[in-house]
């Protein structure tokens, strides 16, 4: 029995890995392993396109070309330290994690990645972070100091500050007005 692996777009928590598990258990097909953004699975037999279809159904869909394997990567990298990992992983630079884990340069993943997703991976990594912070506001658990730090912002002025640039209100503004309007991860 041989093994592929699938890529799989707009996973980004482990619910979505446990969507696709089902999706795989339910459509009976072996899977040796599944993780943000791809499957390992025994590809006897698979109906790719019945596949695809319901992974669509629930909001993800299979990639096949080898660019959008490598966007798709880069922004499971990204959501995964910033919404999974530890502050001492903020702490890392961001460029030689990409490189690392798609064995491609840099300028190159960046490049790819401004063409096709009309935004540079920095702009990409503010916005998630700033989703971020709006989560841990609305917890109402930490204070701005707090968040910062745990966001490994140099300062919580520098949080704020790139806050309002991208949501047109302070910090403060932003808890007053008890909002909820955070976006999902995968449609940044």
């Amino acid at each position: 029995m041989s093994k592929a692996t699938l890529h799989i777009k707009n996973m980004v928590c482990p619910r979505c890995i446990t969507a696709v598990e089902d999706t795989l258990t339910n459509l009976k097909i072996k899977f040796e392993s599944v993780k943000l953004g791809e499957a390992e699975v025994f590809n006897d037999n698979i109906d790719y396109n019945l596949l695809d279809i319901r992974l669509k159904a629930i909001g993800f869909e299979l990639i096949n070309n080898d660019d959008s394997k490598i966007i798709e990567t880069i922004k499971t990298i990204i959501i995964n330290i910033i919404h999974h990992s530890d502050r001492e992983t903020l702490n890392k630079n961001f460029s030689k994690i990409l490189s690392d884990k798609t064995k491609k340069p840099y300028t190159y993943l960046s490049n790819l990645f401004s063409e096709k997703e009309n935004i540079t991976i920095e702009k990409y990594i503010i916005l998630q972070k700033i989703e971020k912070v709006k989560e841990l506001i609305s917890y109402k658990d930490l204070s701005f100091s707090e968040i910062a730090y745990k966001l490994h912002y140099s300062s919580p002025a520098h949080l704020s500050t790139q806050f309002k640039k991208i949501m047109g209100c302070s910090l403060s503004e932003y808890k007053k007005m008890n909002i909820d309007d955070r976006k999902t991860l995968d449609v940044l």
